[in-house]
């Protein structure tokens, strides 16, 4: 069991965790580039200052997810364009 473990300056490229648990895990300034999450449990998390760009999410639960100060440029959820359709509900509501 390495519960508490700390890794520090480590080069862990490749590695892979299977059925581990990373409940109250903390990522500090770590490079997860093409990282895949499969299957994988994030309920709860915090992601702060975390650059997504080109991410894919397939089959997500976004329930309750709350989404502040974000760039939301190119973000299209099932096929719609999300910049396009928050002006267009701005507008409509400017104009009521």
């Amino acid at each position: 069991m390495s519960e508490g473990k700390q890794f520090k300056n480590e080069q862990l490229r490749g590695a892979k965790f299977h059925a581990c648990g990373l409940a109250q895990a903390e990522f500090k300034g770590v490079n997860l580039s093409e990282a895949k999450f499969i299957d994988a449990n994030l309920r709860g998390a915090e992601l702060t200052d975390v650059n997504l760009d080109g991410a894919i999410f397939t089959d997500i639960n976004l329930a309750s997810v709350r989404i502040d100060n974000a760039n939301l440029e190119g973000l299209t959820i099932n096929g719609w364009n999300i910049v396009e359709l928050i002006k267009e509900a701005r507008q409509r509501k400017a104009s009521n």
